[in-house]
């Protein structure tokens, strides 16, 4: 068998249901990845590894078996954890225990899996980075604010991460890790208990390795039915879209987007290059608006009484949202909403839209960690998005694509991915 570490939690959940090995067994072998290569990627903000198999351990001891029976989990660190400190990846938080669970954890231990611990998040879920590196070449960022779950992932460490997303911070964390992070349409995953930075655009994500794992995942929280697989007869509509920001993409993500289109078109998929209206061109500049706005007013108590440990970025990103208008704000919200409406037609004729999940490879740490401007337009559309890896860069490093679907259609989304994901993998 595959190192135990190494498998899917669809794999992981048919192998202790068979008797084939337990829940502990899995653990202990991603604790000892944990253990072999967390000094170098620093995944983690929080683990017990006691803890972790000590929950292992009574799931091999009980009656039954959930959808998630032993598969290990990461946890992002905005999820409040009524066992585990919820540090929103900040200082003056660090150790802090809300004494609940957020809803989607309490859901994650009622499906059975196996919280290992929480993983790195930028400062208060925005972008002043984390400890963590990229577990392919750790002089690299992994992206942010997702950074933990993206590389523990990608490094072997656990089969899922739960990640957020408000700008980014799923599709292209998982771009420059090389995993498949997949992005729910805004509001079908539970928030509550998640720390909010851009309420308008927060959303639920998770970390895997697998497409099934994300159609896993919706089925053990949701109750989601899978929808059907595509017949080879019955292959999707794809709609090319380079949006503005395609002067920014590095040559590797301009080839890479032209040969996942030439390999979609060869085995049957319709792929066109549809025109948009100008709402689309200020899509970006209408979420960072908005983000601005909202960041300074959810995030009042914490400029209010802990400015002067919130890092300088972040203090003049306030310092903007403070003097964004109310005028603008809505005027914002209004240009998303109208989007919203004229995307949601253009799934009458598409099934799915390609596009870059982020300008290249990933830079040098440090920051900024690199931009999410082939992100933000997509999450203010609300619909559901994930990163497929789809090459390696020149400088040895994962480049993915981005595909984007039809609002609350997020099942068959997936097995649309599916289909286009097994045509694209090296």
């Amino acid at each position: 068998m595959t190192d135990l570490n190494q498998l899917s939690a669809t794999a992981v959940v048919a192998a202790i249901t068979s008797g084939e090995c337990s829940a502990e067994d899995v653990t202990r072998a991603c604790l000892a990845r944990i253990d072999e290569r967390e000094p170098v990627v620093e995944a983690f903000e929080y683990l017990d590894a006691a803890y972790a198999i000590e929950q292992a351990k009574v799931l091999d001891d009980g009656p039954g078996c959930g959808p998630l029976h032993g598969v290990p989990i990461g946890i992002k660190d905005c999820f409040e954890t009524f066992d585990m400190p919820t540090g929103w990846g900040t200082e003056f938080y660090a150790g802090r225990n809300t004494g609940r669970d957020a809803a989607i954890i309490t859901l994650v231990r009622n499906a059975g899996a196996v919280i290992l611990g929480k993983t790195v998040t930028s400062e208060l879920v925005a972008f002043w980075p984390g400890k963590t590196k990229n577990p392919h070449n750790p002089e690299h960022t992994p992206g942010v604010s997702s950074m933990g779950s993206a590389a523990g992932v990608a490094d072997m460490m656990m089969p899922v991460g739960l990640a957020t997303q408000s700008g980014g911070s799923t599709v292209r964390p998982a771009a420059h890790c090389g995993v498949i992070g997949y992005k729910a349409s805004h509001a079908e995953m539970p928030t509550d208990g998640l720390m909010f930075l851009q309420p308008t655009c927060d959303t639920v994500g998770f970390m895997v390795r697998r497409m099934e794992d994300a159609v896993l995942m919706r089925k053990a929280l949701l109750g989601a039915d899978p929808a059907t697989p595509r017949s080879i007869d019955s292959p999707p509509r794809v709609a090319v879209i380079r949006t503005p920001h395609w002067a920014e993409a590095e040559p590797i993500t301009h080839t890479v987007i032209e040969e996942v289109s030439e390999k979609l078109r060869a085995a049957g998929a319709e792929v066109e290059e549809p025109s948009l209206s100008n709402h689309f061109d200020v899509l970006t500049e209408a979420h960072l608006t908005i983000q601005y706005f909202e960041v300074a007013h959810w995030r009042v108590y914490e400029w209010e009484n802990h400015r002067e440990s919130i890092s300088e970025p972040m203090q003049e990103f306030i310092a903007e949202g403070r003097k964004t208008s109310f005028a603008d704000y809505n005027r914002a919200q209004v240009v998303g909403a109208e989007a919203r409406a004229e995307f949601d037609a253009l799934f009458d004729t598409y099934d799915l839209v390609l596009t870059p999940s982020a300008d290249g490879e990933a830079i040098k740490l440090g920051y900024p960690t690199g931009s999410s401007n082939f992100n933000r337009m997509w999450t203010l559309l609300h619909g559901p998005s994930v990163n497929l890896p789809a090459a390696t860069g020149p400088q040895g490093l994962p480049v993915g694509v981005q595909l984007i679907g039809r609002k609350y259609q997020d099942d068959q989304f997936l097995a649309d991915a599916t289909w286009v994901n097994e045509r694209i993998s090296n």
